[in-house]
This record gives C-alpha cells, structure tokens and sequence, in this order.
C-alpha cells in the first residue's frame, strides 16, 4: 500500500496487534482507558478507509455515514458483535471481522473460577479476614455447596460450553445442557452431556453457566420465572451477554434466598450502576468483563483485529468475516 490508508483504533490494543496497524496505516488511535463518547467517535471515523472497534463501540447507519463512502473494513476486537449493525454494513459492502475461537478455553476459565469462587463464598471469605472477624476455625462458618459431583446446566454448548463441559468432567460432574438445536450424538457421547429442555435443565442443575449469544430470543432469557425453576441451592454463572439475564429479577432471587448465589462476568448496563441492587449482596460476584483478559488471549485477539484489518484495505478477504456474504454480492 503505497499510500497509507487511515484508519480509527477505538482504544489501545495490545502492541502484537498495534504494532500491525501503525506499522501499515495511518493510525488514530484512542489514547484514554474510556471509549470515545459517541460524538467524539464519529468524527474520529470520518473520512477512514478502515476502524477497529470495540464491544463499546455502535457501528450502525449513523456511524456509516459518517465514517463516508470510502470506508472499506470494520474489524471488531471481540468475538461477539451485537455493538454492529452487520446488515447495515452488508448493504454497503463492508466487510465485518470479529475475533472468533481464540477465546474459547481463557472463557472457560474464567466461568469455572466464577462458579467456584461463588459457591465457595471466597470474595465474602476475603472480606471477613481483612475487616478483623477471622477470630477462630467455626464449624458453620461460609459453608457452601461442592462443586465435585454436582450437576452443571450449560445454556448454549457452543465451543465454551463444550469446554466448560471438559473441567466439569474433571470434577465428576454430571453434565446437562440446552441449546436450540441437539448437538451430534458424537458431541453428546464425547462429553458424557445430555439434553435437557431449558424448565428441566434448570430444576435438576446445581449450576448453570450461560454460553449463548445475544439476540432477541435470548435477552432477558433468564427472567423471574426461570429462576423460580431453579434450586434454592444453585448458582447461577453468566459470561455471555449481560442483557441475557434479568438484573433485576436476579437481585430479588438472590436477597429471597431462591437461589444461593450468582458469578457474573457481564452486567446490564456495562459498567454497572454502583448503586445496582446486586452490588449490595453478599452472594453476588461481579467482575468487570474479563473472561478474555489473559496476556496471551488480548494479544491473540489484537492479532486477529489487525489482520481483519489490514486484509480489508487491502481488498482481500477478511480471515474471519461475520458477513461473508457480503463478497458474494460482490
């Protein structure tokens, strides 16, 4: 590329994608830790041959527009991509990447340490030694449920519920799950997993670790309703979309005891409110969106970002297209 394009970088990535990007471009890049407010955004992206967004990042008509007519690639650093209007971009021919499969297993982790860490009370345990209560070993004291044996539900058995499904079984799990379609008999029999409707799955789960995406169908998917299916001794674990779960509805099962306790990755909205009612429970575990925040997974994912990137100012193939029908119109 003799003359270097101009892209946006929405945020600072990790230097083994950065690095790709100012080394091939003529890069803006996003220098605070917040994104860019929405109007501060929309004229960093106008007159750019490529951006690279994030999850905080809405990609629609308005950004289109401003962005202009010449914008040939949005690359998005995250696997999911509900922040882009992916038809939107389709019409006009631009080609979406996201960053899928790299974070599959760092996910999974995280989902087992977060239903762990919830069951085994260990953010109230760390509380109580650094106020002073530690004052002897009580047979009573933060008792929670095994993890070793017990029953998980996995809602949505993509490639991080199966690999949420391979460290259950590490732990003696029975392994159920939902999903909208029945996974191959050969998935099934290679994760010793059965099928359950969803009002099943969750009256017999001892856990349940949510794995779908975020579409119409599933916001809100875990209501009130739900969880009054669920074990007043279950713990329920999200790592997918925040908006799958009903904050509210989660709040009032938490302080009623209709549920033990919860572990979430994702909130709505992100961040949450300080004063969200699920930040005043001892049995709710909220971390800041961090399932994929190993070293070796942001910087894969900055990788993937950058290469999507630079494939689409070059007129090539994007490595990994949410819309590859866009080259069909093509």
């Amino acid at each position: 590329m003799a003359n270097r394009p101009k892209v946006f970088v929405a945020r600072r990535i990790p230097d083994a994608g950065l690095n790709i990007v100012t080394g091939a471009t003529d890069a803006t890049v996003w220098p605070d830790e917040l994104p860019p407010p929405r109007d501060e955004l929309l004229r960093a992206v106008a007159g750019c041959d490529g951006v690279l967004t994030l999850l905080t990042d809405r990609v629609d008509d308005e950004f289109l527009d401003a962005a202009g007519p010449q914008l040939k690639v949005v690359s998005n650093y995250a696997v999911g991509f509900d922040n882009v209007d992916v038809p939107a971009c389709t019409a006009r021919g631009i080609p979406v990447g996201n960053t899928p499969g790299v974070l599959t297993e760092t996910t999974a982790d995280l989902a087992f340490a977060l239903m762990m860490a919830a069951a085994r009370r260990l953010p109230e345990g760390d509380r109580y030694v650094r106020a002073g209560k530690w004052k002897t070993w009580g047979p009573m004291l933060l008792l929670g449920p095994d993890v070793h044996g017990a029953a998980i539900g996995i809602v949505g058995f993509g490639r991080i519920g199966q690999a949420v499904a391979r460290r259950a079984a590490g732990f003696g799990m029975k392994i159920l799950y939902h999903d909208v379609h029945q996974a191959d008999p050969a998935v099934e029999a290679e994760h010793s997993a059965t099928f359950l409707p969803l009002e099943k799955l969750l009256a017999q789960a001892d856990f349940v670790s949510l794995h779908v995406n975020l579409t119409p169908e599933t916001r809100g998917l875990i209501n009130a309703e739900k969880l009054g299916w669920m074990k007043p001794t279950a713990v329920l674990v999200n790592t997918s979309r925040g908006p799958v779960v009903d904050g509210a509805a989660l709040a009032t099962a938490l302080r009623d005891g209709q549920i033990f306790a919860a572990g979430l990755d994702v909130t709505d909205p992100e961040p949450i409110a300080t004063d969200d009612p699920l930040l005043s429970l001892d049995n709710c575990l909220v971390v800041p969106h961090i399932a994929s925040a190993s070293y070796a997974t942001r910087s894969k994912m900055a990788e993937m970002a950058a290469a999507n990137l630079v494939a689409g100012l070059r007129g090539d193939r994007l490595p990994t297209p949410v819309n590859p029908e866009v080259y069909d119109r093509a």
